[in-house]
């Protein structure tokens, strides 16, 4: 007997011992899986009904979280659209990195109700390791503005001075000016993003980046009144890819060399993209009189589908009419090293190439490679013309249509660099290691609002523990 009640009183710990590490390891799920720091801006008094002003409410939040406070993330909850007149969102911040998620909408005042600087309405400057993500919106309310096309209009979202900046899963709508503008950023990784504006909205970009280098911008649905993506001057590494564009004026290079600008672009990829009822397609663009340089450039893997100029490089740009720009200027930008390999589709005009470079500085180095480019408006199959002007370079395996000027070489790409190789990513910096948000049951469920979630469930998960172990 007395060996029976040691093994049922040894049987009997271990069974307890079992039940007390179950009801410690669930203590522990539940802190991980159910509690988060984050801040809310409904938390600091925003409303959310998409008339009250609620912009001090996210300063006030922005202060908090840049200081440390929640875990360096501040959520913009579901199902609540927020005004917002002009913001400035400044770093440097403490916390690294910043997690900002846009759950819910975001709603610009119209131009009669608009206060203060009229440069952009949301801004973020001199913040490290910033992303801001999520599946909300952005709506710049830009009908009010486009009519006034030559008075000052905001960028929607601009970020200047952010190293190791991601943005990605939102969609942007009627900005007044540009949608989005990259400036002096290092490290960047654009993906994700619907942007949408009418074809007739003027100087509605999509993307502009500026004095920036190693940006990434990939997987985005793009239609806007002007260019998709724009590169401009101080910009390096750039890799475009996967991009679905239309309407719009394609992905430019430029415009470069403004009011005697020196100008300087390198090492810029755009591939695998689509082009939709486009202006233009593949295109850089300079103005007579500037000077500097656009080089090391490749567009491969490009579909067109009715585009009014597919390929073009117009180095007599003059804000969108090159036919009064006059040649007798005493410099221009140099385009060289420039590579369009793998192209097919329509063009909505007769031409399918259209080089119109400077007599003062020919374009050098240019070569097609695989490009098959037919007219939309035939239905049988027309071959699109070329036409090229002060331009050398060469031509490799099939083109179509061919150009006179450009001699069939089978060192078709005398710098060294085929288009795959130069399409490679950058080396990066790394990217922030950002934790998802861990309390979605009542971001989600209860518009923003914070409910004891964490101390409820708990206290409860804790009296049934105890109840399991002792009964």
């Amino acid at each position: 007997m007395h060996w029976f009640c040691s093994l049922f009183n040894y049987s009997s710990s271990k069974h307890m011992q079992k039940k007390t590490w179950i009801l410690i390891f669930s203590v522990f799920i539940l802190q991980t899986f159910t509690y988060s720091k984050a801040l809310d801006v409904t938390q600091y008094g925003a409303v959310g009904d998409g008339v009250t002003d609620d912009s001090q409410a996210f300063l006030k939040a922005w202060e908090d979280v840049c200081s440390g406070a929640g875990d360096g993330q501040l959520i913009i909850p579901a199902g609540m659209a927020f005004m917002l007149q002009p913001l400035k969102f400044e770093g440097s911040c403490k916390s690294t990195p910043i997690v900002v998620q846009i759950l819910g909408n975001l709603v610009a005042s119209s131009r009669g109700k608009w206060k203060g600087d009229k440069d952009q309405w949301i801004l973020f400057s001199d913040i490290e390791g910033l992303v801001v993500e999520g599946n909300g919106e952005l709506n710049g309310q830009g009908s009010s503005w486009w009519e006034h096309k030559g008075s000052s209009r905001p960028t929607a979202l601009k970020f200047k001075s952010c190293n190791n900046l991601r943005l990605s899963g939102l969609t942007h709508v009627d900005s007044a000016m540009a949608h989005i503008h990259i400036n002096g950023c290092n490290d960047v990784t654009i993906s994700n993003l619907r942007i949408n504006a009418p074809e007739s909205s003027p100087n509605t970009d999509g993307i502009d980046v500026a004095v920036s280098s190693n940006v990434i911008i990939q997987d985005c649905v793009i239609a806007t009144g002007d260019d998709c993506i724009a590169i401009n001057s101080g910009t390096a590494n750039i890799r475009i890819s996967g991009i679905d564009c239309g309407p719009g004026h394609g992905v430019s290079i430029g415009s470069l060399g403004k009011d005697g600008e020196i100008a300087s672009v390198e090492d810029v990829c755009v591939q695998n993209c689509n082009f939709r009822g486009t202006m233009n397609g593949a295109r850089i663009k300079t103005w007579p009189g500037g000077s500097g340089y656009a080089r090391r450039i490749t567009f491969n893997g490009i579909t067109l589908d009715n585009v009014e100029n597919p390929i073009i490089i117009d180095q007599h740009y003059n804000n969108g009419d090159s036919d009064k720009s006059t040649d007798d200027k005493s410099s221009a930008v140099e385009v060289s090293k420039v590579v369009y390999s793998n192209f097919v589709g329509t063009s909505r005009s007769e031409y399918g190439v259209n080089f119109r470079c400077s007599t003062r500085a020919p374009c050098t180095e240019i070569f097609l490679k695989d490009v098959k480019i037919e007219t939309a408006s035939s239905g049988m199959g027309q071959v699109a013309q070329g036409q090229c002007l002060n331009v050398r370079g060469g031509v490799s395996t099939l083109a179509v249509p061919g150009l006179e000027c450009l001699a069939l070489s089978t060192d078709m790409l005398s710098w060294g660099t085929m288009p795959e190789q130069a399409c490679m990513l950058p080396q990066q910096s790394v990217q922030p290691n950002t934790r998802p948000l861990q309390d979605p049951l009542w971001v989600y469920g209860s518009r923003g609002q914070r409910l004891g979630v964490y101390s409820v469930v708990l206290t409860s998960l804790i009296s049934f523990g105890f109840s399991y172990v002792l009964g």
